[in-house]
């Protein structure tokens, strides 16, 4: 779907970011992790057996729910994704300066991009005991007496619309209230999304992000894209490298982030300091057999409508902020759709710190486009070593001057792709 430029519609702004990543908690850690190339790809710690297909992944190291759920009873009912989307709203929250009743509550809303979320192999361990006879799992078994041995709230933990509940309640946020499940592209379209409520009228205030975690066990035993990820254990940093000619599959990751998003008049009203505007974008479909088919038919034209959107010319994007996911197939059609509208455009691709990061990738890959304005230079692609002649893009290898403009891409292996134009401010 493309969307059309509205008419006097407000300008919008970023005035508060927040991140769980792999590479840092909170923004200034996660901008500190980029200017040092520092790596969160590492050996898998919360599980590491010889039965899954991967032994590397991204995790968010040192997270402390606590620390940011004030209402710790709510921990009951929060996954981890969730734990960490909540985290982030927090700190782009405060970051916002935004405290309750500062901003009109039937004014202020949350969407959140979000993946299915897998409940904890632990919390049906109790429900399954009764059900193995001899060694096996007895369906027939499985009826209310044993769902009676589980946690009666459990599911409450695992619908992915709770992130932008949990937030909501918590920051007394009254109007739209939304989740975004698609896969990688949920992340920015959940931004889009809370750009056209505010457009719309609907809204002054929006807090909108995603959370993702690919490294569950339980996602592993229902995804079969594990052969589309990188075999490689022996140099976890190494493994994840976009347009790389010796790239051999994606890494997965978990991880959230969380921005604040008003009209220019409401941030102007509170004294808020603005980060940077969002000023176009478009999402776009072509039919994809995962791990097979990709023409970039797709994330062409969600370059060209986002920059018609943006009024924008393709010499005027400073750099892009590539999905670059790091298998052959697919960085090879995203760097040629670049390539044929952009040209020699600077291309930096995030995933080569932390991977795959699922619902969460496209909002935790953004914050790399504002350290770039915050800092002025745009952070290296990590691991990109030999260039690829099927990938014909300017791909950074050390940081370089950040103009003021960029794009922000995202797609999925399904073919669905979205692209964000923003500007510093």
């Amino acid at each position: 779907m493309i969307f059309p430029a509205m008419t006097d519609a407000p300008e919008i702004v970023i005035t508060g970011v927040g991140t769980a990543s792999p590479i840092g908690i909170g923004f200034e850690a996660f901008r500190a992790a980029l200017e040092s190339g520092a790596s969160g790809v590492r050996r898998l710690r919360e599980f590491d057996t010889p039965e899954f297909p991967v032994r590397v992944g991204a995790e968010v190291v040192g997270f402390d729910p606590k620390k940011h759920v004030a209402a710790r009873k709510n921990l009951k009912v929060m996954s981890r994704s969730i734990q960490l989307a909540f985290a982030s709203a927090q700190m782009a929250v405060e970051q916002a300066g935004i405290t309750i009743g500062s901003v009109d509550p039937e004014r202020y809303g949350v969407v959140f991009g979000a993946d299915m979320m897998q409940v904890e192999p632990q919390e049906l361990v109790d429900a399954f005991r009764p059900c193995v006879t001899d060694g096996r799992f007895n369906y027939a078994q499985w009826d209310e007496r044993t769902m009676g041995e589980m946690f009666p709230l459990w599911m409450l933990k695992y619908l992915p619309n709770m992130p932008a509940c949990h937030v909501a309640i918590a920051h007394d946020a009254r109007a739209t209230n939304n989740t975004i499940v698609l896969a990688e592209a949920s992340s920015l379209l959940a931004i889009a999304e809370g750009m056209r409520i505010i457009q719309r009228g609907g809204a002054d205030v929006m807090i909108v992000g995603g959370t993702g975690n690919r490294i569950h066990p339980m996602t592993w035993a229902f995804r079969e894209n594990d052969i589309l990820c990188s075999p490689r254990t022996d140099e976890p940093a190494d493994v994840s490298r976009p347009f790389d000619v010796r790239r051999d599959g994606m890494v997965y990751g978990e991880g959230a982030a969380a921005i604040v998003i008003e009209s220019r008049a409401s941030a102007e009203s509170r004294g808020a300091r603005i980060i940077a505007r969002l000023t176009g974008f478009a999402s776009t479909f072509e039919a994809c057999e995962p791990g097979r088919t990709v023409s970039g038919q797709a994330i062409h034209s969600s370059i060209r409508k986002a920059l018609e959107q943006a009024h924008l010319s393709p010499r005027d994007v400073g750099h892009v902020n590539a999905h670059g996911l790091s298998t052959q197939l697919h960085d090879q059609a995203e760097a040629q759709a670049i390539f044929e509208i952009l040209g020699d455009v600077p291309v930096t691709a995030p995933k080569s710190y932390f991977g795959n990061l699922g619902a969460g990738g496209g909002a935790v890959e953004l914050l790399s486009t504002l350290a770039a304005f915050e800092s002025g230079q745009v952070p290296r692609t990590l691991n990109y070593e030999s260039p690829d002649p099927k990938c014909p893009i300017n791909v950074v290898r050390e940081p370089m001057t950040a103009r003021k403009t960029a794009l922000v891409l995202n797609q999925t292996l399904m073919g669905q792709s979205v692209a964000l134009a923003l500007s510093a401010e």
